[in-house]
């Protein structure tokens, strides 16, 4: 039977997935506290419906960074695609274009921006690292910039590496054929061989640069035009502090629980960094939703969107292209009904009053 959920995506994706890939993608870091609070905090939050209001006509559609699209979802970057599927990022691209939504590309990919982009017309943004070469980070932003990318999403919650138990158990390393695809130019696309636990913790630790300060943001903010994002951001002082440096926008995000653990779900952490920012640029969050009803709370708590990681590798596992816009799908219909039964005909008439 066909999911109609996507916790039954997951199950599905768990029945075709290799035993180290499927637990590379699900893990968190050490407890995994954080990845479970991520769920379970939309779990405590309760919508308060509405009545007696005219909602025949519903737009579900939003723009982000002067981008319309159809509804407040957006795809998160996650790593690693093509052990997913065959197609992993390009099949991650043509269901985000079919969906009407942004795919946010990431740097540690299976598959090339170029091809990538060139898979679908359909926006993308692209994920960045910046690495201790920064020659390297340089040429990521230039070919993100000539592909067609329409925003960079600089990743700062990585000073270190978090502690991936199923990785290390495992000895994560990626399949024959698959390599860091973005890095092969600069001869960085193998994880270090010889080294025992999660082949990706030590390709971090040998290339990411952990010395990055606010200093730095700026550097990057000088070498494109592009707007900048922040992801990783939790503390209300941070997102001030980003907006002060010129940022276009704030992701909240915890990377999904697989860094700091017993770092607060970002549901939790939202309102305050909403609160710092005070309408100067657009917050995002990522982590943990699972049905539209997180996503009207996401919203009614002052999100522009939300995005989405996840619950897109199980789509792909599932049925490659099709599986992942499935999964977008399901999410649209549930954030459509959801919005209807608070009494909202637009993302506009959602607000604080619909949750609590």
């Amino acid at each position: 039977m066909e999911p109609v959920n996507l916790a039954e995506f997951e199950e599905v994706a768990r029945g075709k997935l290799a035993r180290k890939a499927y637990e590379y993608y699900a893990g968190g870091a050490n407890d995994e506290v954080t990845l479970r609070a991520n769920g379970e905090g939309y779990g405590k939050l309760a919508l308060y419906p509405r009545v007696l209001r005219d909602v025949t006509v519903r737009d579900t559609s939003v723009e982000v960074l002067g981008e319309r699209i159809s509804f407040p979802v957006m795809v998160a970057p996650t790593a690693f695609q093509r052990m997913a599927c065959d197609e992993g990022e390009c099949a991650t691209a043509r269901a985000a274009a079919r969906a009407g939504t942004i795919m946010v590309m990431s740097t540690l990919a299976t598959t090339v921006i170029e091809d990538v982009v060139a898979a679908t017309e359909g926006p993308k943004w692209f994920q960045l690292y910046i690495y201790k070469d920064r020659g390297v980070t340089l040429d990521l932003v230039r070919r993100a910039e000539a592909a067609g990318c329409r925003a960079l999403v600089l990743t700062v919650d990585t000073a270190v590496w978090g502690q991936r138990e199923a990785d290390v158990r495992n000895g994560f390393a990626l399949p024959e054929g698959l390599t860091v695809a973005n890095l092969a130019r600069h001869a960085q696309q193998h994880f270090p061989e010889g080294r025992a636990g999660s082949g990706l913790a030590a390709y971090a630790a040998a290339l990411l640069d952990p010395s990055l300060t606010w200093k730095d943001l700026e550097w990057l903010r000088g070498q494109t035009k592009l707007p900048l994002l922040l992801k990783g951001v939790l503390h209300p002082d941070d997102a001030r502090a980003a907006v002060e440096h010129g940022v276009a926008g704030v992701l909240v995000s915890n990377h999904g629980g697989r860094q700091l653990d017993s770092a607060p779900a970002t549901i939790e952490a939202l309102p305050r960094v909403v609160e710092a920012v005070a309408g100067r640029v657009p917050v995002l969050v990522d982590g943990g939703v699972r049905r539209g009803t997180d996503v009207v709370k996401a919203l009614a708590l002052g999100a522009k969107a939300v995005l989405i990681g996840r619950p897109i590798l199980w789509g792909l596992a599932a049925d490659g292209e099709e599986g992942a816009y499935r999964v977008l799908e399901l999410l649209r219909v549930e954030f459509d009904l959801a919005m209807a039964l608070c009494g909202a005909r637009n993302v506009g008439e959602i607000g604080l009053e619909s949750v609590g």
